[in-house]
């Protein structure tokens, strides 16, 4: 495809009637234009998306999960971190495709497509799935702030509101400068990590055992549930599908093609990218925890950095916890959006919702519960919500009045409902279990 403007052999005045004896110059397209930049800088500006999504999946949440597994039972669980994050991938990327193939997020598509009381329903649950993902990233990131700077946790909590809101506001200034944010955030995460494990260091063949599919006892059988069912976030179903809808206008299905071959990209880069940190924070609890010291809160692991490794060690823990919740924060606002503005075609000012959303999280740090408790509640609550963002992303991706020439192909369609299938199951198995004890 040409980089440079299409000339064509039809002409037209400035006003759109034709005129005889002179080229009519027709703009490249948008895609064009970021192939115009030189094959790596095309490349990379391509890049975006998924790595916003990735952030949920790395946020404080997943720390309490993933340190509580290695410490309790070693790398045993790695295997259900390795399968969790390939099933996310699969979602993560069908959000995305339903972006690009329609011009629509899930949201809108599900006020368009489905009956008003369906929609009203699902966006009420969306909403109080909101407040608990707001819930586990604020208490998160006042956690750290108050590991790191030993400052009072409301006040952790009001300063990691006005980050956010800072943050967010980059959107005004395009798409670009939030997404680079963002995706520097997830690298302080991964840098974290991967200075903890080079520290740590670990048994070859520990690790590589811990890739095969096995457990040890009910208690691992519930945690290893936890860890599946907290992986794919309902609210990053939402939005991926809202962060490719209009990122690059297709002109036609050649070009959509084009764009979902990068979002492939984009997707196992950025889940590979989410994934290795999560292993990372297992392996290097179970490095460094298992079988040496008891570690049941994300304060306690701090602590046990610290006494295992040094002061740079939990610094570099806290850091990593720190830019997990800041990140993840802002992401789950901006869901928020999305999610109000499709499935009721309605908006609020940005900072209504984020004083709305975040205040269970600030009455939480006010009255002195305990943040770790706290944060494993919110995402037991969480977890109603997976089913009713999943069940509607397979069957509009399926449908051709939908999808177009882009609906999945059957074999797709099969895998992605086994897939919506064991992370609901396992869910639903995680509440019962947990309001049963």
């Amino acid at each position: 495809m040409s980089d440079g403007p299409v000339t064509a052999t039809a002409t037209r005045a400035l006003d759109g009637s034709p005129m005889d004896g002179l080229p009519a110059v027709i703009p490249p397209s948008p895609l064009e234009e970021i192939r115009a930049r030189g094959r790596l800088r095309g490349f990379f500006a391509m890049l975006g998306p998924a790595f916003v999504a990735a952030v949920a999946y790395v946020d404080p949440g997943n720390f309490a999960t993933n340190i509580s597994a290695g410490a309790k039972y070693g790398y045993l669980l790695l295997w259900v971190i390795l399968a969790a994050n390939a099933m996310a991938m699969l979602i993560q990327y069908l959000s995305a495709k339903i972006g690009i193939a329609t011009g629509r997020n899930l949201p809108q598509l599900c006020r368009e497509h489905f009956p008003r009381p369906v929609t009203v329903g699902l966006w009420i649950q969306a909403e109080v799935i909101a407040m608990a993902t707001d819930l586990a990233e604020f208490v998160g990131a006042a956690i750290a702030l108050n590991l790191l700077f030993d400052v009072p946790l409301f006040a952790a909590g009001l300063i990691t509101a006005v980050v956010a809101f800072a943050v967010l506001d980059l959107q005004r200034r395009g798409y670009r400068r939030f997404e680079t944010v963002i995706m520097g955030m997830l690298g302080v995460v991964l840098l974290g990590f991967i200075y903890e494990m080079l520290n740590v260091g670990g048994d070859p063949g520990a690790i590589a055992r811990g890739f095969i599919p096995s457990f040890g006892g009910t208690e691992t059988v519930l945690l290893a549930t936890g860890i599946l069912g907290a992986t794919v976030m309902p609210h990053v179903i939402y939005l991926h599908s809202a962060l490719t809808q209009g990122r690059v206008k297709p002109r036609d299905d050649g070009e959509r093609r084009s764009l979902l071959r990068f979002e492939r990209i984009d997707v196992g880069i950025a889940m590979g990218i989410a994934g290795l940190v999560n292993l990372s924070m297992l392996a290097v609890a179970a490095g460094l925890f298992h079988g040496v010291i008891n570690v049941d809160s994300i304060e306690g692991a701090h602590k046990g950095f610290e006494s295992q490794l040094g002061t740079g060690a939990a610094v570099a823990f806290g850091i990593a916890l720190l830019a997990s919740g800041l990140s993840s924060s802002s992401v789950g606002t901006y869901a928020g959006q999305v999610v109000m503005q499709g499935f009721i075609h309605r908006t609020i000012p940005l900072f209504l919702r984020r004083a709305v959303t975040m205040l269970p999280a600030l009455v939480v740090l006010a009255i002195g519960l305990d943040p770790t408790g706290s944060l494993v509640i919110s995402q037991v609550v969480l977890s109603f919500g997976i089913p009713f963002a999943l069940v509607p992303l397979v069957l509009l991706t399926r449908r051709r009045e939908v999808m177009g020439a882009f609906a999945n192909a059957p074999a797709t369609t099969a895998l992605a409902g086994v897939v919506a299938a064991i992370i609901s199951a396992l869910n639903i198995f995680l509440l019962v279990k947990t309001f049963a004890g």
